[in-house]
């Protein structure tokens, strides 16, 4: 049986980076739950400052560089996804949304994604909810429940967090979140696909024109009859 593979995708920009630490605690997290001995579990990271030249030049011409490309057939190929950013500017950063532009719209449809994000200040944990699961909707993944926001004061004790120091909120909630996604994951390895999500891969192509009500019809229905 191939093995189960997970990709997390993180967008911070210094090194060392707490985005690249709370990728690498949710990765070995969600790991941890699907490793129950009936199959291996890969675990790769995808550094998006590495391939920041590859992703402009990509924009600009609409052709992958090798390490490109590679990164995003990882993506696609994944049976879960964590995509971890920093916040700008009150939303993810413009590297981690060129990222998702250059793949294929249909490409994570039904694909199990972790939302998570890292910043300065406990006021832009929202962008959780205002700005990635929108995007993750729109390419019709599978988001789950627990998102993970991670503030400098999350980050425990006195090593800060390029010292890898958590705390105990953080923890819960990335194991939280972890559990969530191996659940998911889990499910679609069983076959489950979008059959077991109601509403999962709706969009283009369900609609059906067959069955729309003209509007005209739908306004008629609406007017008094007495």
């Amino acid at each position: 049986m191939e093995p189960l593979k997970l990709v997390a995708v993180s967008a911070g920009l210094s090194q060392p980076s707490s985005t690249r630490l709370l990728a690498d605690r949710l990765a070995e997290a969600a790991r941890e739950r699907l490793d129950d001995g009936s199959r291996t579990v890969e675990v790769r990271v995808v550094e998006l400052r590495d391939l920041a030249s590859d992703i402009a030049h990509n924009m600009l011409t609409g052709f992958p560089a090798p390490a490109l490309r590679e990164a995003v057939e990882a993506v696609t190929e994944a049976d879960g996804l964590i995509a971890v950013t920093p916040v700008f500017t009150a939303s993810y950063s413009g590297l981690f949304k060129s990222f998702f532009d250059v793949i294929d719209n249909t490409a994570l449809a039904a694909k199990p994604v972790l939302v998570a994000a890292t910043g300065g200040t406990p006021r832009h944990s929202l962008v959780l909810d205002h700005a990635m699961r929108p995007l993750f909707s729109y390419l019709r993944a599978l988001v789950v429940p627990t998102g993970v926001y991670a503030a400098s004061e999350d980050w425990g004790g006195t090593e800060g967090a390029a010292g890898g120091g958590a705390g105990e909120g953080l923890h819960a909630r990335i194991d939280r979140a972890a559990g969530e996604l191996a659940l998911l994951v889990r499910g679609r390895g069983a076959g489950a696909g979008t059959d077991a999500v109601p509403g999962a891969g709706a969009g283009a192509d369900a609609y059906d024109p067959d069955t729309v009500v003209p509007f005209e019809e739908q306004l008629a229905a609406l007017r008094p009859t007495g």
